[in-house]
């Protein structure tokens, strides 16, 4: 059997044990709100992998869409009384979107796309929380959403984003799509020589990371029901999840689900009840990341790296 083969086998067995896993957990594990948290990073991270991991592109901002989506789902509930599911899927085409307007970031590399990526979402957030736009966005004074709160039905909703986030990166891993981003991450001019289409297999990857992220601000949105500008928008959300994928390794399915299992658990163990401690150890795992495993915890896997999904 061809490894690609192999490949694809086990990242489908992951997603669903994985899925199979937090749709049975709340049953034997009664802290919904940790469970909750976990899968939303996940989703990010994966979501988030789509950009960086096949294309190289580092989005600081990457929490803008993830507002975005969880206003734009907000908003259409409370102004419009669009019922939660539609909501939420609006809320990940709103952020698509604003991934459409900000298309022209890509145009830039490196440090240079990351800053303006995060000065962008930063833009989003000052926009939002206007006062002046209070009758529409509610401004500082955040949203509201008791009246169709469910923890329950926001919990399987999130369980299914993470699904299609995990579906999605593994279409990237198997596909000639995702190998032509990898190509493009490489080098692009020898992609588009080779006949790549270096602008539009970007920008796809730009707009479903997007998606995702919205998507997940929709669902946060609904599962939280209570929240404020500065909680959605916070730069947190970003760095944890990019964080997340280079601990893990970016461009596999494997990497971003081993870094939110291992830091995000750690922060909760650690970094709530004595964040001095768990800021100091955080840096040490960084460092020794980067010095020791630039290509993340998956690169310890050398021989089956080409079956790791």
């Amino acid at each position: 059997m061809r490894k690609k083969n192999i490949r694809l086998i086990i990242g489908i067995i992951l997603i669903l044990v994985m899925t199979a896993l937090f749709a049975v957990l709340p049953k034997i594990y009664n802290n919904n709100f940790l469970l909750f948290n976990i899968m939303l990073y996940i989703a990010l991270a994966e979501g988030l992998n789509l950009i960086y991991g096949f294309t190289g592109y580092l989005p600081f901002g990457y929490v803008g869409f993830f507002g975005i989506g969880a206003y734009s789902a907000s908003l259409l509930i409370l102004l419009l009384h669009v019922g939660v599911v539609p909501a939420i899927l609006l809320g990940g085409v709103a952020a698509s979107i604003v991934g459409i307007i900000l298309t022209p970031l890509l145009r830039l590399s490196g440090a240079y796309f990351a800053i303006a990526n995060l000065a962008a979402s930063q833009a989003i957030y000052y926009i939002i929380s206007n006062p002046h736009l209070e009758n529409i966005t509610q401004g500082p004074y955040g949203i509201m959403l008791s009246s169709v709160y469910d923890a329950t039905a926001s919990y399987n909703a999130m369980l299914i984003v993470m699904f299609f986030a995990f579906m999605l990166v593994l279409f990237f891993r198997q596909s000639r799509f995702g190998l032509s981003l990898m190509a493009i991450r490489e080098d692009s001019i020898t992609a588009s020589v080779a006949g790549v289409n270096v602008v539009l297999a970007r920008t796809i990857a730009w707009l479903l990371s997007a998606f995702v992220a919205g998507l997940c601000g929709g669902v946060f949105a609904w599962y939280t029901s209570v929240f404020y500008p500065e909680t959605v928008f916070s730069l947190n959300i970003s760095i944890f999840a990019i964080v997340f994928v280079l601990f893990g390794g970016a461009a596999t399915l494997l990497g971003p689900l081993i870094g939110t299992v291992i830091l995000y658990g750690m922060y909760n163990f650690i970094g709530i009840s004595t964040p001095q401690y768990f800021q100091l150890i955080y840096g040490l795992l960084i460092v020794v990341l980067i010095m020791f495993l630039p290509n993340g915890v998956v690169s310890l896997f050398k021989k089956v790296k080409d079956y790791v999904p």
